[in-house]
């Protein structure tokens, strides 16, 4: 079997379609189905079949697609095996993040790495379901998930705990809830919310301390920037759910963060990559390097 079109089989089914694996790849979809139609003709068994206009694995694609995740890595391995005798400091890492894991981590690591190996950043924040997928097209991603979120799947990707964050009602300094040291979930579920967008972790931290409280959450805003909902908070009686330590540049004499007593909310901060992926000395030496610098991360607690 050509390793290609197992890495074709298993992206199908990440991916969810033939168009949007030819697009990965910026390659025909006629292309792709020809690749997956070659390593079907190898197999006694069907691999993909039609559910309605879609193409998806059968058990037997999904088995052997996890598979070819071990051919992966053991491939890489062998290349490394080789590239142990020559220097790879420039073999490019591409590290993803979603947006104040970014902020916190990014310089950081860039110093911590210095001069090597070269790194290609970016920031993608998208629903916790998605993170996974990310590593298709990235070495090492930076990834946040909450306690009742289902766990990062194991035979896709390997996890690195970075950080386990506090979460907490951030407000203006106005706001009359600001002079207490103390709140519950009773206090803070008829206020007007700035929330994240649906399907992003914290819209549902929102949701549970409404559920706490008994009553439905009034979502007056959806901002998934923090610096962007930190101006509204400012400006306005809202108030919304930020990660204590991520939100500690944008808190001041206006801005201030407060923990629920009755409500314990964390959010877990980890990176995932590909087992192929950690193959590579390189991506191992950035995503060392990655946890080092969350430990030396400052931990906040309102």
């Amino acid at each position: 079997m050509d390793p290609l079109h197992l890495r074709m089989l298993r992206e199908l089914g990440i991916r969810g379609s033939v168009a949007a694996v030819a697009a990965a790849h910026h390659v025909s979809a006629s292309a792709v189905s020809q690749q997956l139609s070659l390593l079907q003709a190898r197999s006694p068994v069907p691999l993909t079949a039609r559910r309605g206009r879609v193409l998806v694995l059968t058990p037997a694609g999904e088995a052997l697609a996890a598979a070819g995740v071990r051919v992966e890595e053991a491939l890489v391995a062998a290349r490394e095996a080789v590239g142990a005798f020559v220097d790879d400091r420039n073999r490019p890492v591409r590290v993803s993040a979603f947006h104040s894991a970014g902020r916190m981590l990014f310089g950081p690591l860039l110093r911590a790495l210095a001069p090597g190996p070269t790194l290609h950043l970016t920031d993608a924040d998208v629903a916790h379901r998605d993170f996974p997928a990310l590593t298709l097209d990235h070495d090492v991603v930076v990834a946040h998930r909450l306690a009742h979120d289902e766990a990062w799947p194991r035979d896709r990707v390997v996890a690195a705990p970075l950080l386990v964050e506090p979460l907490a009602v951030a407000m203006s300094a106005a706001h009359p809830l600001a002079t207490r040291e103390r709140l519950s979930a009773g206090d803070v579920a008829a206020e007007p919310w700035v929330s994240v967008h649906e399907g992003f972790p914290l819209a549902g931290v929102i949701a549970h301390v409404g559920a706490v409280a008994g009553r439905p959450p009034r979502i007056l805003h959806r901002i998934n920037d923090f610096s962007v909902t930190a101006e509204v908070l400012r400006a306005g009686d809202a108030i919304a759910i930020m990660p204590s330590v991520a939100a500690q540049p944008l808190v001041g004499e206006d801005l201030v963060l407060r923990r629920l007593d009755d409500v314990d909310l964390v959010r877990h901060v980890d990176a995932l990559a590909r087992p192929d992926a950690l193959a590579s000395a390189a991506v191992r030496r950035t995503l060392e390097a990655l946890v080092d610098v969350a430990a030396r991360v400052p931990r906040a607690t309102p």
